[in-house]
């Protein structure tokens, strides 16, 4: 921290009861009211440098005592000391803390240049170039005090000039950063490791909202930092400044706040929402989830709200379930869990996903992404069953708000389920059939089915819903092998009326063999004319054959098929082929002869 040093006189000023004198040998001409107190000062001090007071003390009519009222003066009786210990050369130390303050009273005073040469104006002025936006600190701890004099320190230009002074350290880059910051993250040690990109984050976190919002709004203009890092300085201001939303109490052990305090928290929260980038992953989810359930509990407006559910259903796949689990403030609910909030945001989601999704395919991105979310949900159920006081309702319009395939299987649903049942011993019947309503016994596993048959806690339809679909499963799986069998042995008994047809041709084959060389034997009374005769016959009864052996061939394939291929069917039939094969060669051959 810069300061800067005026005068060289020891301070003489007191104060009894609501007057604050100088002393002096000198009786005091001068009476300045500044609100409740009265200043017992001297025009020679004062008139040579403040031109104000030399205005105001030459329209006054009164020569011995003049005196002024002031009541409008920037930075009020504490302002006004600092200027007049000045005009006496009492030694005053200037900083970031008191220099708006200083500034705006010698302006108000007319301090200038004009009046005396190397007056209060410009020595604020030299000290404010120099040494405030030259220090990063310095412009910040400068910033925050104007919030007192806002209409002031906007004419004079010290907001501008200390916003454009720390957005420009904030876009150096890291590698040269010298001057010092605060970073106190776990974990991180300034002398071993170099700058971090959000060094500048938690340091403009002590600034006014609306200071605040001035830097972000300056930084986003430039486009020159990723939205990631911006996020994390909306990231570190919200911890800073809003209430701690994870704490899970009871509505009637909250302290209320009171309605100044709970106004700034919701004015923080709806400009925080406005800043957010728009690129998707800026910030987290968490966070996200987070401003909503302090936003549903300060009763921010339903723009904030409706704009922190839109944002939270686009990246719901990243959340987890701690993300979720944020406590109800409503002193109307008896239950921890807000599970209205998290309905909004899976209703929110689902109805995008419908829109860019009409019909999901297996192992799509968008089949994967339903799953992932239904995952969520079902292990979310799983935490929320343990609260005694949350109702059925609740319970179902989370289970019932998923589609059928967001859901591989049902193994999830029912531990949830079977975890309300076992804290809400005293569950009606019908209470039970209705939570049980969502639950799909087809989509269980078999562990989990064999589970569910000997729990005493599922309402006895489940139970048997889950003993119908385990013996229709068998009995299906059964009657599949009995008919399997049942087909093998009817084309089983084809097989041998294969075999009989092929051995009626053989034997039918040799007898025409026979007969044909029988006639080979008798004399013929042409010798050509008979040869070319039982050539022609010999073709006949080659094509014939033929087709014969043709037809067998694909009666004997249709059974093979049909069978599945029976290795035995398979080896006589290729063996009877075979052997055919050779007789019809071995005769052709002896008849070539």
């Amino acid at each position: 921290m810069k300061f800067m040093k005026l005068g060289t006189r020891p301070d003489t000023f007191f104060t009894e009861e609501a007057t604050r004198s100088v002393i002096s040998d000198i009786r005091s001409d001068l009476v300045i009211r500044i609100n409740n107190i009265n200043f017992l000062l001297h025009q020679f001090s004062l008139l040579p440098k403040c031109g104000l007071l030399q205005r105001l003390c030459s329209d006054s009519e009164d020569s011995n005592t003049v005196t002024i009222e002031l009541h409008d003066i920037p930075g009020g009786e504490d302002a006004f000391e600092l200027c007049a210990k000045y005009c006496y050369g009492i030694t005053i130390n200037l900083s970031a803390h008191n220099f708006v303050s200083a500034f705006c009273a010698a302006k108000f005073l007319r301090m200038t240049e004009a009046v005396e040469k190397g007056n209060f104006v410009l020595k604020l002025e030299s000290f404010f170039n120099s040494c405030i936006l030259e220090g990063w600190k310095d412009s910040i701890v400068t910033l925050q005090t104007t919030v007192k004099l806002t209409e002031w320190s906007e004419n004079l230009g010290i907001v501008r000039r200390c916003v454009d002074s720390i957005v420009e350290k904030i876009l150096t880059p890291p590698a040269k950063v010298t001057w010092s910051y605060t970073y106190t993250r776990k974990g991180f040690n300034k002398q071993q490791q170099s700058v971090p990109k959000d060094w500048w984050t938690e340091d403009i976190s002590d600034l006014d909202i609306d200071l605040f919002r001035c830097i972000i709004i300056a930084i986003k203009s430039t486009y020159m930092l990723p939205p990631q890092l911006i996020g994390e300085a909306l990231h570190v201001y919200a911890c800073r400044w809003l209430p701690d939303a994870t704490k899970i109490t009871p509505p009637e052990s909250s302290v209320s706040q009171t309605d100044d305090v709970a106004e700034n928290h919701r004015k923080i929260i709806e400009i925080i929402v406005t800043m957010i980038p728009a690129d998707k992953g800026s910030v987290s989810v968490g966070f996200l989830l987070r401003l909503l359930s302090i936003a549903s509990h300060l009763g921010a407006s339903t723009i904030t709200k409706t704009e922190l559910i839109r944002r939270s259903s686009l990246q719901l796949e990243e959340a987890t379930v701690s993300d979720l689990l944020f406590p109800t403030h409503s002193s109307s609910n008896q239950h921890y869990y807000d599970i209205d909030l998290v309905a909004a945001v899976l209703d929110s989601f689902l109805l995008l996903w419908r829109r860019t999704s009409p019909a999901p395919i297996e192992n799509s991105q968008s089949m994967r992404s339903i799953r992932k979310i239904g995952k969520l949900i079902d292990t979310y159920l799983q935490v929320v069953a343990r609260d005694i006081n949350l109702p059925v309702s609740k319970v179902l319009s989370v289970a019932e708000a998923l589609p059928d395939i967001a859901r591989k299987d049902h193994d999830d649903l029912y531990k949830g389920i079977n975890i309300y049942l076992k804290e809400h011993p005293e569950l009606s019947k019908t209470d039970k059939k209705r939570l049980c309503r969502p639950l799909d016994c087809q989509k269980l596993s078999p562990e989990v089915r064999t589970h569910a048959v000997k729990n005493e806690r599922l309402p006895l339809r489940t139970v048997v819903q889950v003993l119908f679909f385990e013996q229709d499963k068998g009995s299906r799986a059964n009657d599949q092998r009995m008919s399997a069998q049942e087909e093998l042995l009817s084309r089983g008994k084809q097989i041998p009326l294969v075999r009989d047809k092929l051995s009626k041709l053989q034997l039918e084959q040799h007898e025409q063999t026979a007969a044909l060389e029988a006639i080979g034997k008798t004399p013929a009374p042409s010798e050509s004319s008979s040869r070319n005769h039982q050539k022609m016959k010999r073709t006949d009864k080659k094509i014939a054959l033929e087709s014969e052996k043709k037809v067998a061939r694909e009666e004997i394939e249709e059974v093979e098929t049909k069978d599945g291929g029976s290795s035995g069917s398979k080896i006589n039939a290729k063996k009877m082929m075979k052997n055919r094969s050779g007789s019809d060669h071995s005769r052709d051959k002896s008849r070539d002869r």
